[in-house]
């Protein structure tokens, strides 16, 4: 069976996405809570929405690499490879 490459057709910034649609339903459109959309918003998540050909949204998160110092967070016998 061959899957189908949905083509973007949009992309936004969570925070525009969630004004255009407002967040109750923008949350319902990426099969997310409302708090969560709220959340994301509120804490500064990088977070974009892309629409899709077919009408489908989907969001991907864009974060540095690594996202957190493990020496900072983790002991020292957390980190050891």
């Amino acid at each position: 069976m061959k899957t189908m490459e949905r083509t973007p057709v949009k992309r936004t910034h969570i925070t525009h996405f969630a004004q255009e649609f407002g967040q109750c339903e923008a949350a319902a459109l990426l099969k997310m809570t409302q708090g969560a959309l709220s959340k994301a918003i509120r804490r500064g998540r990088d977070v974009y929405v892309t629409k899709h050909a077919d009408g489908s949204y989907t969001a991907e998160e864009v974060r540095s690499f690594p996202s957190q110092n493990p020496a900072k967070n983790q002991s020292p016998e957390a980190v050891a490879v």
